[in-house]
């Protein structure tokens, strides 16, 4: 990000544990969630409650949410994929 003049508006440590609430919470307000795991990304449209689906995806095998997590917007990106970076932040 900062190799793009991007800053970040909010840091969470790792020591702060974001669950599955926070994770609700993120795609509550969000109108698309992106989620990476490797070359996999899948895409989630949000109208309303997010699904179970969406949140379970967004989470570790931790029970906690995946990082890297990033909000730009209303698009919500979960892991990292940098092709999908690249597309979300427009580099």
């Amino acid at each position: 990000m900062d190799a793009n003049g991007l800053s970040p508006q909010e840091n969470v440590p790792a020591s702060r544990k974001l669950g599955r609430e926070d994770a609700r919470t993120l795609a509550s307000a969000a109108s698309n969630v992106v989620i990476a795991k490797g070359k996999k990304v899948a895409t989630f449209a949000i109208k309303g409650a997010p699904s179970d689906d969406v949140v379970d995806a967004m989470l570790g095998p931790t029970g906690n949410l995946r990082a890297p997590t990033m909000r730009v917007g209303k698009t919500v990106l979960v892991g990292f994929n940098e092709e999908q970076y690249h597309n979300v932040l427009e580099l």
